[in-house]
């Protein structure tokens, strides 16, 4: 492999460590406000149990999240130079701005949120506590309006191969920047769901049925409910811009290779990509037209048409897309079956069962595997393209040898294989202990003489 292709399975590796975890502490961080602000207004001392214990988990989610950016970072000047070379006087601001306005604000307040629960007021603690949460959705916005301006640029200008910025709300506000935002925020709100619907019903296997993990049980299986149906409209919305904006990527996701109207939407296929056909294809009848153009008639565009005279592929490699598009909303639909299912069981009866409880443990990780998924398919479906018709990605790539890329990645892949390994571990341990502790009654306690996060983490001074 040379030089090009080891730095692109580098980044994959690194992105793809690193995004777990903001993924997690983006909404958990506004499902512990509110379990905060239900403590302040109704004093019900389970609030702040169920508190405790994610606060926990947010802890670790965040401090793998900033230990894995920062090495992430590294690679902008050491495999993708070309990038800052080209792109950096607008790069390099917007990655300024997300330090500025996001990183700043989380690390200063998450350590009154972690360990001032006894040290300052009520007001104060939660007031903490919205600031990360806003901190960790602002540091989300920055990088999409990044990400989003690769796949869409615009107010910008190139003199002697450099790109200059002349609008930044043109920059910020990009064409696909809204739909890419709201999409990885319900992404978010999801893997949160399910993860916190999926530690609970562990606990629950485990005996737990105290007032505090049904909380969090229920809390993740509404929040599911409900934030699935948003997430599959604003799927539909993206996927309209996408088409509007990046026709080849649609088509590949698709696997569909003519254009024409009354396009199947395939189920299943294994795409050829030298015969440019499909092999073992399974669709629906006019479908895809009907999702892309809301008309059965509409003419979706094919692969064939991004094909250069000289027969040089003009768009993304096709089966990657496919499949990943497929897993994320294949993932998706069973998030969507069981969190309703639930949330039925638990409005009719209040409790789950055992079969479903064995369903939400695994499911736990199912939000990583759509986002994933479906970063993987935004990704691989700018190729060639490392900035949408301004940069490719050959042309930004390190000129270091492949041996050495080799052994970097080598490496990168061993240490992320032992912190994953240890980040479940962990995370399933608090839930196992939360699980076997001995159920206190409920009480009602004055704030300032609750133990503090610091305590619930075994910081005891």
């Amino acid at each position: 492999m040379d030089t090009l292709l080891l730095s692109r399975i580098q980044f994959a590796a690194n992105i793809s460590f690193h995004i777990l975890f903001p993924t997690i502490t983006i909404a958990l961080g506004w499902l512990l406000l509110w379990f905060r602000l239900r403590f302040n207004r109704t004093g019900d001392q389970v609030y702040m149990d169920a508190y405790f214990f994610w606060v926990k988990v947010f802890a670790l989610s965040f401090a793998m999240g900033v230990v894995s950016g920062i090495t992430m970072s590294f690679q902008f000047g050491t495999n993708w130079p070309g990038f800052m070379e080209s792109v950096g006087n607008i790069a390099g601001p917007l990655l300024a701005y997300e330090v500025l306005t996001a990183f700043f604000l989380e690390a200063v307040f998450l350590g009154i949120m972690l360990f001032g629960f006894r040290r300052v007021s009520g007001r104060v603690h939660t007031l903490a506590t919205f600031l990360v949460a806003f901190g960790t959705t602002m540091s989300a916005f920055w990088i999409l309006v990044l990400n989003s301006w690769m796949h869409t640029p615009q107010g910008y200008e190139i003199r002697d191969g450099v790109a200059y910025a002349t609008d930044w709300l043109a920059i910020v506000f990009n064409p696909s920047m809204p739909y890419r935002l709201v999409h990885v925020l319900l992404a978010s709100g999801l893997t949160v769901a399910f993860l916190v619907a999926g530690l609970s019903a562990l606990r629950w296997l485990f005996g737990d049925r105290g007032r505090a993990n049904m909380l969090a049980l229920r809390s993740g299986l509404t929040l599911g409910a409900v934030l699935i149906p948003l997430q599959i409209l604003a799927g539909d919305l993206h996927g309209l811009n996408t088409l509007e904006h990046q026709p080849q990527k649609v088509a590949a996701m698709e696997g569909n290779w003519e254009t024409g109207p009354r396009v199947p939407l395939i189920l299943f296929a294994i795409p050829d990509e030298e015969a440019r056909e499909n092999r073992f294809e399974i669709g629906i009848p006019g479908g895809a037209s009907l999702i892309l153009k809301h008309d059965i008639d509409g003419v979706v565009p094919g692969l064939n048409d991004f094909v250069a005279e000289d027969g040089t592929v003009l768009h993304p490699p096709v089966t990657p897309l496919f499949f990943a598009f497929r897993i994320m909303v294949g993932v998706g639909f069973a998030m969507l079956f069981v969190a309703w299912i639930g949330s039925w069981m638990i409005w009719r009866r209040g409790d789950i069962n055992r079969p479903l409880a064995y369903v939400l443990v695994p499911m736990a990780l199912s939000g990583w595997v759509a986002t994933l998924a479906g970063w993987y398919t935004t990704e691989i479906g700018r190729q060639p393209w490392l900035v949408s018709g301004v940069l490719k990605t050959a042309d930004a790539v390190t000129t270091v040898p492949a041996t050495s890329v080799g052994i970097t990645l080598a490496a990168y892949l061993l240490v992320y294989a032992g912190l994953i390994a240890a980040y479940l571990s962990v995370i399933v341990a608090l839930a196992l202990k939360a699980a076997k502790a001995p159920q206190q009654p409920p009480s009602v306690k004055d704030p300032g003489i609750d133990p503090d996060p610091a305590m619930a983490l075994g910081m005891g001074r």
